[in-house]
């Protein structure tokens, strides 16, 4: 292998990356392949929203069980569960979207599974952070980045009756993390990337997935009740600052395990 060309480094470079970024949306993949699964097969004995929460459960058993996630993670993504669940039940209640299928499994309108599409989100959030070795250089720290998400949070539930602020909270997320970057290794090669741009990478891949888990019924937003429709553009700023939730938790949670590692030792 010594003898490998120097032009074949960047091709296994990017092979390499995307085995990682693979193996990051396992979670993320069974939740749509099972979504797609369920809506192509009428399913006997058990709704379909029930259905999806056991397999989504025994993804995450065996995920757990097969050492693909760590105990750590687990509960992260428990963490995030509730979360999503919250911010649901309040958007169900606004009319913001539907859950129209029956279901044994539903809490005020909101079947439990869809806690894990946000979970989802910290599952390969997390992946990836152990599997390419991240960190970042230039965090805000604990105050301004927890100030930040919470106000991001807020937002999602204020908007319904205050004007909405996403786009001022946008200003101060690149202000905040103007100097932050992720730290990433691909085999024994360091890249960096500015954590904004990482942001808004993410949110736009949430947004194709929302795509297509609404054309699986996943979910329906109101304009999509008769026949179903490209999700609006404007839901990339709303993915961009819950990504936004999702890393200053996850960031921080692992800033919290990294110091009590280095005090044990």
């Amino acid at each position: 292998m010594k003898n490998r060309p120097k032009s074949l480094e960047p091709i296994i470079q990017l092979l390499h990356f995307g085995y990682h970024q693979a193996m990051s949306c396992i979670f993320p993949v069974a939740i749509f392949g099972t979504l797609a699964l369920s809506s192509a097969i009428e399913l006997p004995f058990i709704y379909r929203y029930d259905a999806i929460l056991i397999i989504l459960l025994t993804v995450q058993y065996l995920m757990y069980r097969t050492g693909l996630e760590t105990l750590d993670e687990i509960k992260v993504i428990c963490v995030f569960h509730v979360i999503g669940l919250l911010l649901e039940i309040y958007k169900i209640r606004m009319g913001s979207w539907a859950y129209p299928e029956p279901g044994i499994t539903k809490f005020l309108g909101v079947p439990l599974y869809s806690g894990f599409m946000y979970a989802s989100v910290a599952s390969f959030m997390c992946q990836i952070w152990r599997r390419l070795k991240m960190d970042m250089t230039g965090w805000p720290g604990l105050i301004p980045a927890g100030l930040l998400g919470g106000a991001i949070y807020l937002n999602f539930f204020t908007h319904h009756f205050i004007p909405d602020f996403r786009w001022w909270l946008t200003a101060l997320v690149v202000v905040v993390f103007w100097r932050t970057r992720i730290i990433y290794r691909v085999r024994t090669v360091t890249y960096r990337m500015p954590l904004t741009l990482a942001f808004f990478i993410v949110g736009f891949f949430i947004w194709l997935a929302e795509n297509i888990a609404t054309f699986f019924n996943a979910w329906k937003y109101p304009d999509q009740n008769h026949t179903w429709q490209l999700v609006s553009f404007s839901k990339i700023s709303s993915w961009f600052l819950l990504v936004i939730i999702s890393v200053i938790i996850v960031a921080q949670l692992k800033h919290v395990k990294a110091n009590r590692i280095t005090k044990d030792s």
